[in-house]
């Protein structure tokens, strides 16, 4: 009964008019930059942070959620319809939905894919809703000690998840880590690693990191390689699936959506991880592996639903712990504290029409995506002949605009040019820059929590070593690291990833 009188409460909140304004806006164009390869959604959640600052939290949150999940939908789109994927998860969906839109089933996949997602969604909804608040309690029983020793398990992991090098990983973080001490110290009051320049007193901005890097630097990178779209079918028919369709792909999306919904709470998981995860089982069980690569319809369901899967379980460690699992995630919390929200436990009780609003919020978004990516299909196709470098002017303004209007300061302006030039260098150099967020958001946090954990014990260390919770996930942080330093284990990784490039 509890369950139900808070998804009424998420309902009251998630079906205003205004609500379902901003969630629709936040389908449409996370739809629209997932039709456009390139342009990702954690590019197009930075730039559009400092839209949000005039909108109520809810409202706020609402939208850039949307962006988040309406990709994964649009993603599929491109790399049906064209051979280009607009988002990462959607590589391995290009597999078979290319050639299913050869053989002329473009609208079969497409239908498919948007089942998939949809079904995925919902599943994953209801899992949020019964699985959150059960360890939002449990979070609050944890102090300073349990939530440093979880931000190390998570910056672990996600090292490990990363795509590339260990090394370059590694790197990352601890750069990120390094971004996140620049600024007054709290306890003292004494400026670290400012160099006199007055504006660093604050710290530097996290739209200012998140913009340079992943809208600027995508932007750049992507304009040195753009690629030519060819729309491999004018007009697509036939957008619902048959029931022997259905039947076929049924498996293969219940799959899919379990395997995402675990992958998706993990740090440095997400969709992209979760789809190709899931391709790679559906070859494997699947009676009709030998059609896997040439037009098979269960290598497009199932990573469409682990996608959206674990962009929708992406969330609950954000919602519950205050902590980010991808990239994504750390500007949600970003656009938490941007709102004066702090993202952890107490957000439940604190502040229910926020929590249970975003819940409800998934379900209407998902249905909205169905609604805007089957009837409009034509509409998207035609947006896919727009040249990239028509776009790239508009979208570099637009971001300038963006960073000036935050702190109203051109320092923001300048420092955002130059993370930008460091996002194209990190693409240079094959270092994938998810890491160094994620170390951002989380370094700051890290050290409040252990300079409480350290004046809690008066300066005694071993209290991490003699708390249950925190002892568990520092053996967790060790065996990972133990695990993937073995040399049969780093060379399948490699290979994995290797294969996903």
């Amino acid at each position: 009964m509890e369950l139900l009188g808070n998804l009424w409460i998420g309902a009251q909140t998630a079906f205003t008019l205004w609500n379902l304004a901003y969630c629709l806006i936040g389908c449409f164009l996370g739809t629209a930059i997932g039709v456009l390869p390139g342009l990702g959604p954690t590019a197009t959640i930075a730039m559009l942070l400092p839209i949000t600052f005039g909108l109520p939290p809810v409202s706020a949150l609402i939208m850039l959620s949307g962006i988040y999940y309406g990709a994964q939908y649009g993603g599929s789109t491109t790399a049906i319809l064209v051979n280009l994927p607009g988002e990462s998860s959607s590589v391995v969906t290009a597999l078979d939905g290319y050639q299913l839109a050869k053989q002329g089933h473009a609208g079969r996949a497409l239908g498919i894919a948007a089942i998939g997602s949809f079904f995925a969604g919902t599943v994953c909804t209801l899992l949020i809703a019964l699985f959150a608040p059960p360890l939002a309690e449990v979070a609050l029983k944890f102090g300073p000690a349990e939530y440093f020793s979880l931000m190390v398990l998570g910056l672990v992991a996600s090292i490990v998840l990363a795509s590339g090098s260990l090394l370059h990983a590694l790197g990352m973080i601890v750069f990120g880590l390094l971004l996140g001490l620049v600024g007054t110290d709290v306890n003292s009051g004494t400026a670290r690693y400012s160099f006199s320049v007055p504006e660093l007193a604050d710290g530097i901005s996290f739209v200012t990191v998140a913009m340079g890097i992943f809208g600027l630097g995508e932007i750049i990178a992507n304009l040195a390689q753009e690629q030519t779209r060819s729309v491999m079918v004018k007009k697509v028919t036939g957008l619902m699936p048959t029931w022997s369709d259905l039947k076929l792909t049924f498996p293969a999306m219940l799959r899919g959506t379990g395997l995402g919904a675990v992958l998706g709470i993990l740090p440095g998981g997400g969709a992209m991880l979760a789809s190709f995860s899931a391709y790679a089982l559906e070859k494997k069980v699947s009676k009709n592996a030998k059609n896997f690569g040439k037009g098979a319809i269960e290598g497009v369901a199932a990573p469409e639903s682990a996608n959206n899967a674990g962009s929708q379980t992406s969330f609950i460690p954000m919602l519950t712990l205050g902590i980010p699992s991808n990239p994504v995630m750390a500007l949600m919390i970003g656009a938490m504290i941007i709102h004066g929200i702090q993202p952890g436990p107490q957000i439940m009780t604190a502040k229910p029409e926020l929590f249970w609003g975003m819940i409800a919020s998934m379900w209407v978004g998902n249905f909205l995506l169905v609604v805007l990516n089957l009837p409009m299909i034509g509409m998207w196709v035609k947006l896919l002949k727009v040249p990239y470098r028509m776009l790239y002017p508009a979208i570099l303004l637009f971001c300038a605009i963006g960073v000036y209007t935050v702190n109203n300061t051109d320092v923001d302006v300048a420092m955002t040019a130059f993370f930008g030039f460091l996002g194209v260098l990190f693409m240079k150099l094959g270092c994938e820059p998810a890491p160094l967020l994620l170390g951002f958001v989380l370094g700051p946090m890290m050290e409040e929590n252990l300079r409480r954990a350290m004046l809690l014990s008066r300066g005694d260390p071993t209290t991490f070593l003699t708390r249950p919770i925190s002892v568990g996930m520092l053996i967790a942080a060790v065996l990972l690291i133990v695990i993937i330093a073995l040399p049969n284990i780093r060379k399948k990784r490699e290979e994995a990833f290797h294969e996903e490039t």
